[in-house]
């Protein structure tokens, strides 16, 4: 009688290949959330900083962070930052003629993240890293 080896992989290593797979996938997992989160922070910082120097060009023209009337009748209102796909800005135009406070308020994935600047170039924020501070932090380690 003629016998074959058999071929193949047998259960125990399987059931090694998959244990080693699922550590892996539990170390890269949070790391890769944590690299998309700073990736999408700066939709937040750069819109903050634009709508800032856009409103000191307002407030240049116009001596107010205010809407200022039109001819027609109607209100002129400075440029503000637009709404990107992780955050929603506010405060733009200001309620006052000498102060604004402009805030990034994340949506999704990215809720928990709050961004504000106001007239004085002061920065704070507020993130779901649990860590806040007086600029804005970037990193999950509170690095501004």
């Amino acid at each position: 009688m003629k016998t074959t080896a058999q071929a193949g992989f047998t259960l125990i290593e399987l059931m090694v290949t998959v244990a080693i797979l699922g550590i892996l996938a539990s170390i890269a997992l949070p790391a890769y959330n944590d690299y998309l989160i700073k990736g999408r922070i700066p939709q937040a910082t750069s819109g903050l900083a634009n709508g800032r120097v856009l409103l000191e060009q307002w407030f240049q023209d116009n001596r107010t962070y205010k809407a200022v009337p039109t001819e027609g009748g109607g209100d002129s209102s400075p440029p503000c930052p637009a709404n990107t796909q992780y955050f929603t800005f506010s405060g733009c135009p200001s309620e006052s003629a000498t102060t604004y406070t402009l805030t990034a308020t994340g949506t999704g994935a990215m809720s928990g993240f709050v961004y504000t600047i106001n007239e004085s170039n002061t920065m704070t924020s507020t993130t779901s890293w649990g860590n806040s501070g007086n600029c804005w932090v970037v990193s999950k380690n509170g690095g501004c």
